[in-house]
């Protein structure tokens, strides 16, 4: 029974790559043709040159696959086409290619990039955000570094995506998308998802302390650095925002090992929750109803003052 589902998984992964390879009604079409062969080849006849000819089919799509090199030479939306970049020079920090976008809809905005800097020693929170574009099990991560001095910077692990294209999770198995640390403030990377595109957000104080949230600030400015050199694709199960994120935390000294939530990151609270790092003198229901704050930021609006509202009832406590 298993070496049965193991062939059905080879063949699902060979037609969905024949498919990420064309896209639209070609690739569907070639995809349907490469299944129903695979179904022919596998389980219909008993000819041993069908089922060498599936095998030579999957190895050359497998070396399709490992020809296709990411680039940061294509035609990017808007929102993605500046990679970050930072100057680390002792307690200063220098990052440009910081987003900084003035909205009026979801696709109607002001371009605007900026440099920020900001200065290791003030900074003294972590906080982390979960977005839901759709309700489910799998949102977006992504975290705000806290100054005492300046406003958060937030850093958000997106993929990025080309003009015309929107993000597939199962595009991003096939080397679809390439990656991108999108720097910048949350009157932006958060606004544009409450205000705009009606995502659920939520917001939580990390419970670390202030030299562990500076020593995972400068693992991502390492990461952005890297980026910038040297592209690298977008991968759903081994390079993403949440799987990324918890690689970080283990560097810098987590313990326990993978957790489903990981990958199904819309439970991804409620595993922080469990493991001690929010809060743990509310109950999660309570603490859960407190993070959710497209109220707070519907009321902001682009107001100068939009990340102390988003946390003027979320359990952010203070630094």
């Amino acid at each position: 029974m298993a070496f049965e589902v193991l062939k059905g998984l080879l063949l699902a992964w060979g037609a969905l790559a024949v498919y990420f390879m064309n896209e639209g009604p070609l690739g569907a079409a070639l995809a349907a043709g490469f299944l129903a062969f695979g179904a022919w080849a596998l389980w219909l006849t008993r000819r041993r040159a069908a089922r060498v000819a599936l095998a030579v089919a999957l190895l050359g799509v497998a070396a399709w696959l490992l020809t296709l090199a990411p680039s940061h030479e294509r035609e990017w939306r808007p929102e993605v086409a500046v990679m970050p970049r930072a100057f680390v020079d002792g307690d200063r920090v220098r990052i440009t290619g910081v987003r900084n976008f003035d909205y009026r809809s979801q696709d109607d905005f002001t371009v605007r990039y900026q440099e920020r800097e900001v200065r290791l020693s003030h900074l003294v929170a972590l906080d982390f955000f979960l977005s839901y574009w759709r309700p489910g099990p799998v949102g977006h991560t992504f975290l705000s570094f806290v100054f005492d001095d300046a406003p958060p910077l937030t850093i958000s692990i997106e993929t990025r995506p080309e003009v015309g294209e929107t993000f597939d999770p199962l595009g991003s198995l096939f080397r679809k998308f390439e990656l991108i640390y999108v720097v910048g403030e949350e009157r932006d990377l958060v606004r544009v998802r409450t205000n705009y595109r009606d995502e659920e957000v939520y917001l939580y104080r990390l419970r670390t302390s202030a030299e562990n949230a500076r020593r995972l600030f400068l693992v991502y400015l390492e990461r952005i650095n890297e980026l910038a050199d040297r592209a690298e694709f977008y991968h759903l199960l081994s390079n993403s925002c949440t799987i990324n994120i918890v690689r970080y935390a283990n560097r810098l000294g987590r313990t326990g090992g993978f957790d489903p939530r990981h990958l199904l990151n819309g439970w991804s609270d409620r595993y922080l929750y469990d493991a001690g790092v929010l809060d743990p003198g509310l109950s999660f229901d309570e603490l859960r109803a407190r993070a959710h704050i497209n109220n707070a930021a519907h009321a902001a609006g682009d107001g100068a003052d939009f990340s102390t509202r988003i946390r003027a009832s979320a359990p952010v406590m203070a630094p």
